[in-house]
């Protein structure tokens, strides 16, 4: 996934700070040169097609970025690449809020679908007919809306389509079995996208199925983790203060200090070997720290776990 590093700050807006990655000018030029999917008279044109599809990917994380603070999530930082954009968003792990963080986005182009059918057809008859390039632009933007539409929401981890699928499944399956039911499904659809790469002799659906099908093994493995975690015995008179999921029975932490491996709510967050103390201990579920007076009523001073 893109990350900050080797990215421009563009702006900051509604609390979320939009980052560009250099790669995404690298594809920027070519896609400029091949003329974009209007053919124009001008190659100005096929630039204000490309900045458009940059509008549109933009206004899809910020689908999800808004929607997921108004469930109470965390949201601020947008990466925009070649392969599109990613809003870094963090809700709650409940169903209903990550369906709705998810959902959000596509929304989004849902939304936009009439909108710029409406504006292309009135520009076929107004300043289209004298300068038909602009019917051609709103044309080609209404169908580009559409695809990133139709191809996000395939029910294929990690798009929104599969992570959706994904949230649905969770409200009867549990958070580990819908992951595991979502990234097999993801691998299908990877499957059908490398034949697809294939067929058409498509470099660039090659390389999104191999993002794809990296960010499925990726959820495969967290699956098989939450499924090893639920069996283990848990500490149900301790929770996470943000997941509320109660903290595995063994020696999960690891000392920062001496590097011993300890069970941090049996010691009251001590290290047993070297006696250091930290402030916060980290949930095993949803990676978030917290100090031990979240957990219990402890009180605990020192370092970080």
């Amino acid at each position: 996934m893109p990350t900050r590093q080797g990215s421009i700050h563009l702006f900051r807006f509604a609390g979320v700070d939009v980052f560009l990655h250099w790669s995404w000018f690298l594809i920027a030029v070519f896609e400029i040169k091949s003329g974009g999917f209007g053919g124009y008279s001008s190659i100005s044109w096929s630039i204000v097609e490309y900045l458009s599809l940059f509008v549109i990917v933009l206004l899809h994380e910020y689908g999800h970025a808004l929607a997921c603070r108004q469930v109470g999530g965390t949201a601020n930082r947008i990466v925009l690449w070649p392969l599109g954009g990613v809003a870094y968003v963090d809700p709650p792990p409940r169903p209903g809020a990550i369906l709705w963080s998810i959902a959000a986005g596509p929304l989004v182009n849902v939304v936009l679908i009439p909108v710029l059918m409406l504006l292309a057809k009135a520009a076929r008859f107004g300043l289209g007919v004298t300068t038909p390039d602009i019917y051609v632009f709103l044309h080609a933007v209404a169908y580009i809306n559409a695809g990133l539409l139709i191809f996000n929401i395939l029910p294929i981890y990690p798009l929104d389509g599969g992570q959706i699928l994904r949230a649905l499944l969770w409200f009867f399956m549990g958070r580990a079995r819908s992951l595991m039911v979502a990234t097999v499904v993801g691998f299908i659809g990877v499957a059908g996208l490398l034949f697809v790469a294939v067929r058409l002799a498509s470099v660039w659906i090659g390389v999104i199925s191999v993002f794809v099908l990296l960010n499925c093994w990726g959820g495969m493995k967290q699956a098989v983790m939450l499924l090893r975690m639920a069996k283990l015995p848990h500490r149900h008179e301790f929770a996470c203060p943000w997941c509320k999921t109660a903290p595995p029975v063994g020696n999960y932490w690891r000392c920062a200090n001496c590097r011993v491996p300890f069970d941090t709510f049996a010691t009251h967050a001590v290290c047993p070997n070297c006696a250091t103390r930290f402030d916060v201990t980290r949930c095993m579920d949803c990676g978030r720290m917290y100090p031990m007076t979240e957990w219990s009523g402890q009180v605990i001073v020192a370092p970080t776990l």
